[in-house]
């Protein structure tokens, strides 16, 4: 393409296109043009896909290999150092959703605003666009998403993604020895239910065993001691079903964890959506296997942890 082709074709594109390949030609008479480059591009869509929660998206930025990537920045509101979690949305020309890119912030220090980018992957570029799906934020010393370092507890907890049929829900809850002492539980990871503002919800029954939700994973196992040497993991599941009938359905996005009485307590989102059921169903803890072990966690559930001054309420 001769360059003022392209040149005509980036500014046709440019006033709709968020992730776009175009850019400029520089070549020598008789020589080879070079690849076009990706150039940065303001946001395009609705104000309210594009700033929520502390978290604004400022457009296109892209590095010297033209990959496409999302500039965006975090604006920490509270009062002491949080982690935010930022799930994206890439929309092609059409409005359908063609990738699903996040990004986590750790330790934003409070009162303070930090840019940061996401890499979109490989998505079409006539008419797309980003927006935010969902922000997740964390008192950072109860978070540990995007280090390896262990928390001081030497314990991490994270969540997976789940499993669902016929309303019936199941996440599994791991607990990983990432320290270098010995691990010790017998009994159930304690839970608090937290809303969108991570304030305590109630009307929550939180059972202890799942027998009473479904009998699809067996019956209920009382708590063994388990005990976690270096490296080793422990899981609970967290069972649920997604009935919703007359009343308002209850979403909880956040869960505090108390892995054991005074330990300290560590945030997780699980993204809990339990209908008007009213119940929890959580299994103990019981150790995993090397293979159990070794599948992937998402990285934006990793738990830290900060002292537990007191027992947190089941939500009776």
């Amino acid at each position: 393409m001769r360059p003022a082709t392209l040149l005509a074709v980036c500014a046709l594109t440019a006033s709709t296109a968020l992730v776009a390949g175009c850019g400029s030609e520089n070549a020598a008479p008789g020589s080879r043009a070079a690849s076009p480059t990706c150039t940065s591009r303001p946001p395009v869509g609705d104000p309210s896909e594009l700033k929520r929660d502390g978290v604004t998206i400022l457009g296109q930025d892209c590095g010297p290999s033209a990959s496409a990537r999302t500039k965006f920045q975090v604006t920490n509101a509270e009062a002491e150092p949080f982690s935010y979690t930022v799930s994206f949305e890439v929309l092609n020309g059409a409005g359908e959703v063609v990738s699903n890119p996040r990004r986590t912030l750790a330790s934003v220090p409070p009162g303070r605003t930090v840019q940061d980018t996401v890499a979109l992957g490989d998505v079409p570029t006539a008419g797309a666009r980003v927006r935010i799906r969902k922000v997740r934020a964390i008192p950072a010393d109860e978070a540990s998403e995007v280090s390896a370092k262990c928390p001081p507890s030497g314990m991490r907890v994270t969540t997976d993604e789940g499993d669902a049929a016929m309303g019936l829900r199941v996440v599994g809850m791991h607990l990983i020895n990432c320290g270098t002492g010995v691990v010790r539980t017998d009994g159930y990871p304690r839970l608090q239910l937290l809303d969108e503002r991570r304030r305590p919800v109630t009307g929550v029954r939180i059972l202890d065993g799942t027998g009473a939700i479904s009998t699809a994973g067996g019956p209920d196992t009382p708590p063994r001691p388990v005990t976690l040497r270096p490296g080793e993991t422990a899981s609970a599941s967290l069972m649920w079903r997604n009935t919703t009938e007359s009343g308002a359905a209850v979403n909880i996005p956040y869960v505090r964890v108390t892995v054991t009485p005074g330990s300290p307590t560590v945030i997780v989102t699980p993204e809990l959506d339990l209908g008007t059921t009213g119940r929890l169903g959580v299994g103990p803890w019981t150790k995993e296997t090397k293979d159990q072990a070794s599948r992937p966690t998402p990285p934006d559930s990793l738990g830290g942890g900060r002292p537990n001054p007191t027992a947190p309420s089941t939500g009776e």
